[in-house]
């Protein structure tokens, strides 16, 4: 049964730190690495590398701070480390030498056989000591230097990994994660996609959407007509309120899905920023007609409408709308255009209705109240006041009951007279 050689050298490589250490600096380092190798965080298909790749982190962070917690003093010296190599050089000159007679004695026991043997030939597909890789993981590192490559563990549990020098500094990298990079032959289309789409979300998720799309502009470049390139450009853009680019990254995404409803939806919605609502409205009313029976389309129609002061427009697009089955937000908007048509019982009716919809929703309630303060029903008003103001205080509300309260007396005398 073959026993683990524990390497202080190794681990340190794996944790990326220095002697001396103790306990606290082994515990940063943990963290550091957790957080860049996280399986979360992996592109497609790499989140088993980066859980390996982080198990043997973690094996080697637990060897680390019990070897420590063991040292006088609580810390490791650099002396320490080096005849801890030593010595785990040593081992494994020796494992390697028994592994190397052993193998010699099954090749001599099987020579008849190897013709038959699958595993016969051991020269493998690719050698190791290509020097030059890209990690996979994290591609904005760029093309670095192969300086090292470990193994760690034994058995089923045996890791590969290296040390990489890249133009940020040296990293270790799990092997399966590296892709080996031949000069002499140009990359592929996809790869170089997939590559730049990594990299954009690594900058997506740290709050940089400018830097996600200059990452993206490269996706792009590698395949033009890509949907899901144009997507997220257009994304990136718009998040970085860089809304000219914005705007022509989507419309090369429409050109590229014109029967797409969500790449016009998305471009009216970049002209809507823009503070461009006729465009804007160009693009919500084809979203619309490609999807007659979306609410939300007919929506957006009738608001931007309502924004170009076109009220009968407005109508017609929110009364769609409310036929398809619109929300208690659409409803309200219909009351709106209604109401600046002049039809206030078309009002109370639509506020009601968004009430009904929503009945936990104040702003619906504290809309109902104002519409019906505009009419005779101001005892009505009062109760739909009372029940606004009981999901939290609302000083508008408050004025509007204090106002309706202090007209019914004076209307009393009134009808009395």
């Amino acid at each position: 049964m073959s026993v683990e050689i524990l390497d202080v050298e190794q681990s340190l490589l794996l944790l990326e730190i220095e002697a001396p250490f103790d306990q606290r600096a082994v515990q940063l380092a943990r963290r550091k690495m957790a957080k860049r190798w996280h399986p979360d965080i992996a592109p497609s298909g790499r989140q088993l590398e980066h859980e390996r790749h982080l198990q043997a982190i973690n094996r080697a962070a637990d060897q680390l701070e019990s070897l420590a917690d063991q040292m006088r003093g609580g810390s490791v010296s650099q002396s320490a480390v080096r005849a801890s190599a030593a010595a785990a050089k040593k081992a494994r000159a020796e494992a390697g030498k028994r592994a190397y007679e052993a193998e010699q004695r099954a090749r001599e026991q099987a020579r008849d056989q190897a013709k038959n043997d699958p595993f016969a030939s051991r020269v493998p597909d690719r050698s190791v000591v290509h020097r030059y890789a890209r990690c996979l993981s994290y591609p904005e590192w760029g093309v670095g230097s192969v300086i090292g490559v470990y193994f760690t563990g034994e058995g089923e549990r045996t890791d590969q990994w290296a040390r990489v020098t890249f133009h940020l500094g040296i990293r270790t990298v799990p092997v399966s994660s590296l892709q080996y990079v031949e000069f002499g032959t140009p990359d592929e289309a996809s790869d170089r996609v997939e590559r730049f789409m990594t990299a954009a979300a690594h900058a997506l998720a740290e709050g940089d959407a400018a830097l996600a799309a200059k990452r993206l502009i490269y996706a792009r470049d590698a395949s033009p007509d890509d949907p899901v390139v144009l997507r997220q450009l257009a994304a990136a853009f718009h998040q970085a309120a860089n809304y000219p680019a914005a705007a022509r990254a989507a419309r090369d995404w429409v050109r590229a899905e014109p029967g797409n409803a969500a790449s016009h939806r998305y471009l009216a919605r970049i002209y809507e920023s823009m503070g461009s609502w006729g465009p804007a409205l160009d693009s919500a009313k084809i979203a619309a007609e490609l999807l007659p029976n979306e609410p939300d389309g007919w929506a957006r129609v009738g608001r931007i409408h309502l924004r170009r002061l076109d009220r009968d427009a407005a109508l017609i697009a929110l009364e769609r709308a409310r036929l398809e089955g619109a929300g208690s937000d659409v409803l309200l908007d219909l009351a709106l255009a209604r109401q600046l048509s002049g039809d206030i019982g078309g009002e109370v009716q639509a506020c009601e209705e968004a009430t009904k919809l929503d009945p936990s929703w104040q702003e619906a309630w504290s809309r109902f109240a104002h519409a019906l303060a505009r009419t005779d029903r101001r005892r009505e008003c009062l109760v739909v006041c009372d029940q606004a103001l009981e999901f939290g205080p609302n000083p508008e509300v408050s004025a509007l009951r204090r106002e309706v309260e202090a007209s019914l007396p004076a209307e009393l005398e009134e009808n009395a007279a």
